[in-house]
């Protein structure tokens, strides 16, 4: 078990040339490419979110395309159109960014209904439907929608089905006093978030990430782990501040990215604390909370924490 542990260190090393801190979100971006799910990155702008996508689709040299989110934005606009060709009197497929292998989507929460429903079968089926033919998207094919926890004029809230369908939901703090000094001193220095071709990478093949992806398959589960997993989604269904607990597809999701956890470490067998970690970027966009609780300020993290903590650790 040393490709998802090598790729993991080798993403840390070469991102931190152009991110500051974020480890935390980092490591959750890989361990999104490591499980081939889609991840959902909220924090207020100028946190460096489509630096860290850019930087990483960069580094294992996938595809990279950015879908900006306006709220007239087509599913036409995304997925791509047959255009008639009139020198030969025929349609041929013009491509949307979707057919690509990291579509970064910006301020998701902007895009239109319709538009999002449009989103939600790429994301699902990792295929195109346009004018009643399917096409298929990339195996790689990875969705990081991001989002402004504070902007609410002119937004659609993402759909409980589409929420669903990210593997995480990834917060992005601000950094500590040193981080921030850090960061002006690196832009006083002449470093571009603009230019990001200047920095020299070290690259992998996308092999690499492919070889990951197979380790996490052979992750090995022990039957009391099988039952500590269970013990803690249903439990959100019976928590008292909690009007909406985790679904089964949330427990299959939790147990996909407690064997990547457990991958990146370097092991093929799976520890309490791999599930214990993976459960708040899990679970925090699937739980919905009481209205009484959302009014007393409480947030889903930190239910998620006393649910843990409510669930006896099997030995």
């Amino acid at each position: 078990m040393s490709a998802a542990a090598e790729l993991i260190q080798h993403c840390r090393t070469q991102l931190n040339k152009v991110i500051v801190g974020q480890q935390q979100a980092i490591d959750q971006m890989v361990l999104t490419l490591l499980c081939g799910g889609h991840a959902l990155l909220e924090g207020v702008p100028g946190m460096a979110k489509t630096l860290l996508a850019k930087a990483l689709a960069r580094i294992l040299r996938i595809d990279y395309q950015r879908v900006q989110c306006t709220s007239d934005l087509m599913p036409a606009d995304i997925l791509g159109t047959n255009v008639l060709n009139t020198a030969t009197a025929s349609f041929s497929l013009h491509r949307g960014p979707v057919f690509t292998e990291l579509l970064l989507v910006d301020e998701i929460n902007r895009m239109p209904p319709r538009t999002q429903a449009a989103l939600l079968e790429c994301m699902e089926e990792r295929q195109v439907t346009i004018d009643g033919a399917r096409h298929q998207l990339s195996p790689v094919f990875t969705v990081i929608g991001t989002e402004n926890p504070i902007e609410f004029e002119g937004t659609y809230p993402l759909p409980e089905a589409q929420l669903d369908r990210f593997l995480l939901k990834i917060s992005v703090d601000y950094l500590s006093v040193d981080e921030e000094i850090q960061v002006l001193g690196s832009h006083h220095s002449g470093f571009d978030a603009q230019r990001l071709d200047r920095v020299q990478f070290e690259t992998l093949e996308k092999q690499a990430l492919l070889a990951a992806r197979e380790e996490v398959k052979a992750v090995r589960i022990e039957d009391t782990l099988f039952r500590y997993l269970i013990q803690l989604i249903r439990r959100t269904r019976d928590w008292p501040s909690i009007a909406l607990g985790a679904s089964p597809r949330a427990a299959v999701t939790l147990m996909l990215a407690a064997k990547g956890t457990a991958a990146m470490d370097g092991r093929d067998y799976l520890i309490p604390d791999d599930i214990q970690s993976s459960a708040l970027p899990v679970l925090r966009h699937r739980l919905l909370l009481k209205p009484e609780a959302e009014l007393e300020g409480v947030a889903s993290d930190q239910v998620i924490r006393d649910v843990i903590k409510a669930v006896e650790v099997p030995r």
